[in-house]
């Protein structure tokens, strides 16, 4: 039986939610009355993933106190803590932990920004089936030109990755939610190593084109990084939940 995994990407300063990440991380933020974190957790573990690597940086004491409370009640999934004194970005961290990896296994990325309840197991079925490096969740979005847009052919394969384009060739963009296996390091820089900054949408995505099939997602995902797509993301899943 393949084993479920997952890096969840929750790292990030937040610096654009200004006074609400200042004392919490933004992973820790709530939503109603759940972290945004245990809502991932809950999440993963509904969808029988096992293995979790969190990365951390700011405020990253509180949640390392998180996960180990919510550990002891909840051993699964097994969460792995990694710690960035320094941002490696969203496919630097990646690189940093690859002998995690199980060989040969895939592996879901989750940007845990992200309030969503896709059924990321979905995702890992279809990249079995089709056989490729990379599957990309994507959705449809009023602001292509903000966002790292995908062109997809007729029978899904990524053509075309373009991040923050001006002149956008799709509303399709990437979601946050995608699975990969170990073929992905070979789109790695050959020189690279841990220290270094990278990022998917601009380093790694666009060197995948035909070799990633797109997952079109129709299921509640909504970003929080500002104050008001949190206070909407909140609104939304109070009103989906009720």
């Amino acid at each position: 039986m393949i084993e479920r995994q997952a890096f969840l990407l929750a790292a990030g300063v937040g610096s654009r939610l200004e006074a609400l990440t200042r004392e919490t991380p933004k992973c820790l933020l709530p939503i109603q009355d759940k972290p945004l974190l245990q809502i991932w957790l809950e999440l993963l573990r509904s969808q029988n993933v096992t293995r979790v690597l969190l990365n951390t940086h700011w405020l990253h004491e509180q949640v390392e106190a998180f996960v180990a409370q919510w550990q002891r009640h909840n051993p699964t999934p097994q969460v792995t803590l990694f710690h960035e004194p320094v941002l490696l970005g969203s496919a630097g961290t990646i690189v940093a932990n690859r002998h995690w990896v199980t060989p040969a296994n895939p592996f879901l990325i989750l940007y845990a920004d992200n309030l969503t309840d896709v059924p990321v197991g979905r995702l890992v079925d279809r990249h079995i089936r089709h056989g490729l490096p990379f599957t990309l969740g994507v959705f449809r979005t009023a602001y292509p030109t903000q966002c790292g847009i995908a062109e997809i052919s007729p029978d899904d394969r990524v053509i075309g990755f373009e991040e923050k384009p001006a002149h956008p060739k799709s509303d399709w963009a990437a979601a946050g939610v995608y699975v990969a296996d170990d073929r992905l390091y070979d789109m790695f820089p050959p020189s690279q190593n841990s220290g270094e900054s990278l990022d998917f949408g601009f380093h790694i995505l666009p060197k995948l084109m035909g070799k990633m099939e797109a997952y079109y997602i129709h299921d509640f995902l909504m970003d929080i990084g500002t104050p008001e797509a949190y206070q909407k993301a909140v609104a939304a899943w109070q009103g989906r939940k009720s």
